[in-house]
């Protein structure tokens, strides 16, 4: 970089220092008289309303990663890099069947995570435990990727000393980040993002509607833009496309289709759904959210723009993650490059923030009370969940200073061939009860197996493992996206070993749910006095 840009830098953190002082002012929003609960500092007293939910789940879900990495796929591969747009379109309406179900019983039981339905709903600690852990080990390299979009926008400020500087001053911004995250989060838990949702998800849209106006302006119009971009793509050699290439095109639906089947199964994602105040909050939510879908698809633009502006022409290593945070430096006036790069920092800190808590939660409801002590008081909870966040905090970024920030993107894209193995047994169980927890059990450990073997062997000009995450459909010929057909035999195995199990009449774990359970509206109080539910056969 060409040396520090003093005013963008100035913007970049008069919004940082705003942020942190929401950050810790966020232990008095919403004060609860016990404060030393999990459901308190975990899910913020459940009390979110439908624009707080909202926020907080925009805040969650779009992140720094997102804003960094959408325009990077469109800029190095064109089309293909769309793919995020028609996945989260997908995804409103798919969750919109069972996230209230999910939140009306978590409700109704107390449940804080995923795990602890899937607990409750089988009555099988192996099963909740390996649903925890792989929540928590999808979550970690996300985590580390909201750093990684940090040091993005750091790279281009020209702040850290320069590539000779020796490395803790070089990542020293970084660390000063990473400390007031964990000290606000730890303080506050979830109350923190929440509030700070609000500036992020505002700033964000305020930078992307002026990119999409101004930017096109000064590269004379989008139709020079497409056409650089159909000049560049239609180069020989060229690594993309403007439209999908037809022996691409079940990689690209299958790999939609599966994301929007992970999304709501990431534990971030969870948390904020719990946080809601009422079932109809989830259900309002699930009605508005594709408001962002739209914010996505303005985005991904951006990668065609700095295309058009020339970034990184001529340089064969060039970092495509750095085309959007180049692009805002070279066509924005000084001061509002520093409002774009405070929307990508504080798009890191929010969902850093939720995800921290999130694994939090996990591990000590599925690990630590479960296992380690079951007698835990609600304080004693709080206090290992404030200590697990910080633990999750500093692994990510350990993750990031010692390993190459390509293993951070090929991990995040196992994570999300992970959780998606867990989608049979949540998804599953908020409708029925027939799976046998055993065949659960032995699906997901197909699928994890299967999932991460397939997608070591891909090698990449990048990498000699974890390339990639598209392979060839069994049965089918086809290339499709390695995490779906997981999930696929995920489920054969769970169906098929559920029907021997039945067969033989295999004992089954206790089902400590009702039925009205799944529809429970706050306050129903009826449902406290309800006959304890029967032992599943």
């Amino acid at each position: 970089m060409n040396g520090v840009n003093v005013p963008a830098l100035t913007v970049f953190v008069l919004f940082f220092v705003l942020v942190t002082v929401m950050g810790f002012l966020a232990s008095r929003w919403r004060r609860a008289d016990n404060a030393q609960h999990l459901d308190e500092w975990g899910l913020g007293g459940r009390s979110f309303g439908t624009w707080v939910t909202w926020f907080l789940l925009g805040g969650d879900l779009y992140t720094a990663y997102t804003f960094v990495a959408v325009p990077a796929a469109v800029y190095a591969t064109g089309a293909a890099g769309f793919f995020a747009v028609p996945y989260t379109i997908i995804a409103y309406p798919l969750v919109f069947l069972f996230l209230p179900r999910l939140w009306s019983v978590s409700r109704v039981h107390g449940y804080v995570t995923p795990a602890d339905f899937v607990r409750g709903r089988y009555g099988s600690k192996p099963l909740a435990l390996v649903v925890a852990l792989t929540g928590i080990l999808a979550t970690m390299p996300y985590i580390a990727l909201q750093l990684v979009g940090i040091q993005a926008v750091l790279d281009v400020l020209g702040v850290g000393g320069g590539e000779n500087a020796n490395w803790f001053v070089k990542d020293l911004p970084l660390f000063i980040a990473f400390g007031v995250l964990a000290a606000y989060t730890y303080s506050s838990g979830l109350r923190a993002p929440a509030l700070i949702a609000f500036v992020k998800d505002t700033l964000i849209y305020i930078v992307i509607i002026v990119a999409v106006i101004y930017i096109p302006m000064r590269l004379g119009g989008y139709g020079h833009i497409f056409d650089a971009v159909g000049e560049k793509f239609s180069a020989p050699k060229s690594a993309g496309s403007l439209t999908v290439p037809e022996n691409k095109q079940w990689t690209y639906a299958t790999l939609a289709l599966g994301s929007a089947m992970a999304l709501f199964m990431y534990p971030h994602s969870v948390t904020g759904v719990l946080a809601s105040k009422s079932r109809n909050t989830v259900r309002r939510n699930m009605a508005i959210m594709p408001a962002y879908s739209l914010m996505l698809g303005l985005l991904a633009l951006l990668g065609f723009m700095a295309i058009a502006a020339g970034i990184g022409k001529g340089d064969k290593k060039f970092n495509a993650q750095l085309s959007v945070p180049q692009l805002f430096e070279n066509m924005f006036p000084d001061w509002f490059t520093g409002v774009a790069f405070a929307a990508i920092g504080i798009g890191a800190l929010v969902p850093a923030a939720i995800m921290s808590i999130a694994a939090a939660n996990l591990f000590t409801r599925n690990v630590y009370k479960e296992f380690l002590k079951p007698a835990a008081t609600p304080a004693d909870e709080t206090r290992v969940a404030k200590i697990a966040s910080l633990l999750v905090k500093v692994g990510a970024l350990v993750f990031v200073l010692t390993m190459d920030k390509q293993a951070a993107i090929n991990l995040q894209l196992l994570g999300g061939l992970w959780i998606l193995q867990t989608f049979v047994s949540i998804v599953g169980g908020l409708f029925t009860r027939w799976f046998h927890h055993w065949a659960l059990f032995a699906g997901w450990a197909v699928g994890m197996i299967y999932g991460t073997w397939e997608a070591y062997d891909i090698a990449s000009p990048a990498t000699k493992h974890f390339g990639g995450n598209a392979a060839e459909i069994p049965g089918i010929g086809e290339l499709g996206y390695i995490g779906l057909t997981a999930f696929v035999l995920n489920l054969a195995v769970a169906v098929t070993l559920t029907l021997v199990l039945r067969a033989v009449k295999a004992p089954d774990g206790p089902d400590e749910t009702r039925p009205g359970d799944y529809s429970a509206e706050t306050g129903d109080e009826e449902l406290k006095n309800a006959p304890e539910p029967v032992a599943a056969h």
